[in-house]
């Protein structure tokens, strides 16, 4: 008999995700979005997130073990995104993950969610190379980390975003371009019928694996603004934005295999799933002799199979249980993939 079934959670921003993993592979999985709702805010509203998950936990775990074809009865372990991500948002997913833990009698365990996108990737690919340099691109996040044994092993942090992500600055720019919400699609779509030399964006932090995209975002909008009274270029624009960001995510991650002597380069996270930014990594990384992984589309957004991942291979490494005071920590830096932090003043039961 193999390992547990485990069943994932996630809702740390607007995606409400649920699904189930055994022994590295995939059963099932549901996601929620509450994308909608928050559109016309023109950014996530975390009260709207966090009453969209209440609605949309039970129904997405019981999608997610249909799909799977399994009963509640079959999980034998649960994981659930304890951080970072909105307050709110994580609360209902942690309350869900508690009560159907308890109600079955088996171990929870907290997941950092930036884990989670790391794992994502050995659902498509299997387990990940040890080492390999991962970037992480997403909506809040940009990062680039060295990993070794995902369960076990501490993460060393190469570089990291010190203002607006890669996501963030595409969601900006958008709204200054005119495209609707999210950001990140809609500058993607835009940019194929533009020409991604017309313009000359800044390319930020040559020198250092650190990121920084704030410079780039009012580059943009100074440029937008140049255009007062006339049409703005926005495919142009696009193009030359999604340019700017797809080299220097791709030419630091490649460096980084390079300099570390890494042969694996793997992707993830939203931002992953930007047609340029996969094209020109494809590209780097063939150049350079390196492999590159990159999830699926539909495992690159947030979703509790990736959750489900983390939480089979702390399972399979025998990784000690979250205590049952377990609470959130909506700012919680990426150190291991397990994240168990106690709120203070909290008892246990």
């Amino acid at each position: 008999m193999g390992s547990p079934i485990v069943l994932g959670i996630e809702s740390s921003c607007d995606e409400t995700g649920a699904g189930l993993v055994r022994d590295g592979r995939l059963l099932g999985h549901a996601v929620a979005s509450s994308m909608d709702e928050h559109a016309r805010f023109g950014g996530v509203v975390p009260e709207i997130a966090s009453r969209a998950h209440l609605h949309a936990l039970r129904p997405v775990v019981r999608e997610a073990l249909d799909r799977a074809g399994l009963r509640l009865s079959d999980i034998g372990a649960v994981a659930v995104t304890t951080g970072p991500g909105l307050s709110g948002a994580l609360h209902v997913g942690l309350a869900g993950a508690k009560g159907i833990a308890y109600a079955l009698g088996v171990p929870l365990h907290g997941v950092h969610h930036l884990a989670g996108h790391v794992a994502a990737d050995t659902l498509e690919h299997g387990p990940l190379p040890d080492p390999c340099v991962v970037l992480i691109v997403s909506g809040g996040h940009t990062s680039l980390l060295l990993v070794r044994d995902l369960a076990r092993d501490p993460i060393t942090h190469l570089g990291d975003t010190l203002d607006d992500a890669a996501g963030e600055c595409f969601d900006k720019v958008a709204r200054v371009f005119g495209l609707p919400y999210p950001g990140g699609p809609a500058v993607d779509r835009a940019a194929r019928g533009g020409d991604p030399g017309a313009v000359a964006f800044p390319r930020p932090l040559p020198g250092s694996y650190d990121f920084s995209f704030s410079g780039l975002k009012t580059a943009a909008a100074r440029w937008a603004e140049s255009h007062a009274g006339r049409e703005l270029p926005v495919r142009d624009g696009a193009a030359s934005l999604q340019e700017a960001v797809a080299d220097v995510l791709t030419r630091k991650a490649v460096a980084a295999c390079t300099e570390h002597g890494v042969g694996t380069l793997v992707v993830v996270g939203g931002v992953a799933a930007n047609s340029r930014v996969r094209s020109l990594a494809a590209e780097r990384c063939r150049a350079a002799g390196i492999a590159l992984r990159v999830p699926p589309l539909r495992l690159c957004t947030d979703n509790g199979a990736m959750i489900a991942a983390v939480g089979d291979l702390l399972v399979r490494a025998g990784a000690a249980p979250a205590p049952l005071d377990v609470s959130i920590d909506p700012s919680a830096p990426l150190e291991y993939a397990a994240l168990h932090p106690v709120a203070a003043g909290a008892v246990a039961a």
